[in-house]
């Protein structure tokens, strides 16, 4: 059954030109269209700054594209994203969860830096803020524990600088839809430079994907997303505000930061696009409400650059498309990433990285230098011609030089830090470093070692056979993580081991 996106009675030539099935024709022209916009320009107008548009989608796996190397999941809208633009190999998310990646993409600081490193508890689930205002202090454990665990953060701290503070100088009007997660009310998109807001609020996961998009619960649903009608999908509403926002602001510099609560739980999706899977045959992605959930987003994507084609806006305007964190095992498979959302291998932390740039980015073009969250402050601010902060450390770098094919970034290695208790594993860092990835684990006092290059999938620990390499990285570890400021595990003064 051939996809057909709500808007392709608004823009046939977009929506028709790219089904998986039929049309041969229509295909071809659309691609080839597609591919050669900006071809003559240099992409950004001279005297007027680039759109941009950053979709964050919440759990996206690494292989949850068919550009990607899915053979179930379909995505023909952001398979031409990809192929109008760069895709990157080795795109990754600054944690394995959440909140700390959406902190490091709005502030371009590893997570380690914010004080952020798990996923922050919404007031419904017991994240009480105390009169003070202030984050928590101190740590967590049980005797069950070798380690104490700092205390998460309830909120990123409102004197951090966002994308859209950091580009309202240059005249950017900014919208946020969708999933926020970075606190309560005090902390919510518009109070950190954000002019308009639809849905960012304190939930990790929305009550419900379909209208009135409630639970029950008073303190269970998205204050800024008023119910409009009943049954609407809430990926469609969420295309339809940023529709709605390019149209209305398309004549002056804009940022849209498109942050889908899709694909995360709870698994809902419309039934006949889920029908569409359930008949497909399988693969070792299987769950066809997932995968409905995955075309979903791949249709708002659709609805996004249509929109912006039929405005004459594509030549200058930049789009991201990437994820939080890898992809959550049981609803999707990451292979040949080992693991999952949550963990420190490959599957938790390594994403989907798609930039898009019209007469700058090579068309169809792929890169394995390692890119990371931090790095869309530093390189969306050096697009709009907008400096740095000068009174704290940006971790991200800039990946202009590498998008326009000059240069590549300089730093040495890449850095993650959770000091929590997840799934059975204990607090961990990590350190990629050329090939090298070395996980340290805290609660055992141990080091895996895996070279990338040769095993993506960390099947075989050489940390053993390579002792001088796990020293090196382990010396950089401690040198990062004390420069940041890294909350650490601490020893478990009651730890009483099972016996």
């Amino acid at each position: 059954m051939p996809r057909t996106p709500a808007t392709a009675e608004r823009n046939p030539s977009y929506c028709s030109g790219h089904r998986l099935h039929g049309m041969a024709t229509l295909v071809l022209a659309g691609f080839a269209a597609f591919l050669s916009v900006g071809a003559e320009n240099k992409g950004v107008c001279d005297d007027t700054p680039p759109n941009i548009v950053l979709i964050l989608v919440d759990d996206l796996g690494w292989t949850d594209l068919t550009c990607q190397g899915s053979k179930y999941f379909e995505t023909p809208h952001v398979d031409r994203l990809a192929a109008g633009g760069m895709r990157f190999t080795d795109g990754y998310a600054a944690c394995a969860v959440c909140s700390p990646t959406r902190a490091a993409v709005q502030t371009g600081r590893y997570p380690a830096r914010l004080g952020v490193t798990d996923w922050i508890r919404a007031k419904f689930q017991g994240g009480h803020i105390g009169p003070d205002g202030k984050n928590p202090t101190g740590y967590v454990g049980s005797p069950a524990k070798p380690v104490l665990c700092p205390k998460n953060a309830l909120f990123m701290e409102s004197d951090e600088i966002t994308l859209a503070e950091a580009l309202k100088p240059a005249g950017y009007v900014s919208c946020h839809i969708g999933k926020w997660h970075l606190g309560q009310e005090n902390h919510f998109p518009e109070r950190q430079g954000y002019d308009f807001n639809h849905g960012g609020c304190d939930l990790g996961q929305p009550p419900h994907y379909f209208d009135p998009y409630e639970s029950g619960r008073k303190d269970y649903r998205m204050p800024n997303l008023p119910p409009r009608r009943k049954g609407e999908y809430l990926t469609d509403r969420e295309a339809d505000e940023a529709v709605a926002f390019i149209r209305a602001h398309h004549d002056k510099p804009f940022f849209l930061n498109m942050d889908h609560y899709c694909v995360h739980t709870p698994l809902q999706a419309k039934k006949d696009v889920t029908a569409k899977y359930e008949a497909k045959p399988k693969t070792n992605q299987k769950n066809a409400v997932y995968a409905a959930m995955v075309e979903s987003v791949d249709d708002s994507t659709g609805r996004i650059m249509a929109v912006l084609e039929e405005l004459d806006l594509t030549d200058n305007t930049i789009v991201i498309f990437t994820s939080d964190n890898g992809g959550l095992m049981g609803p999707t498979n990451n292979a040949p990433l080992r693991s999952g959302k949550g963990f420190p291998y490959e599957g938790g932390i390594r994403v989907p990285l798609i930039v898009y740039w019209p007469g700058v980015v090579k068309p169809g073009s792929t890169s394995d230098v390692p890119a990371c969250s931090v790095d869309f402050f530093p390189t969306l601010l050096e697009i709009a011609g907008v400096d740095l902060p000068e009174d704290r450390a940006i971790d991200g770098e800039s990946l202009v030089s590498l998008l326009r094919g000059t240069g590549k970034p300089k730093r040495d290695a890449l850095y993650w830090h959770f000091p929590h208790y997840r799934g059975g594993l204990g607090p961990h860092s990590i350190i990629r470093r050329g090939d090298w990835k070395m996980i340290k684990r805290y609660a055992e006092d141990k080091r895996e070692l895996y070279n990338l290059a040769d095993d993506l999938s960390e099947t075989t620990d050489l940390a053993e056979a390579n002792p001088e390499r796990v020293k090196e990285l382990d010396t950089k570890l401690a040198v990062w993580l004390k420069e940041t400021g890294a909350k650490m595990p601490v020893p478990n003064p009651d730890y009483r081991p099972k016996r």
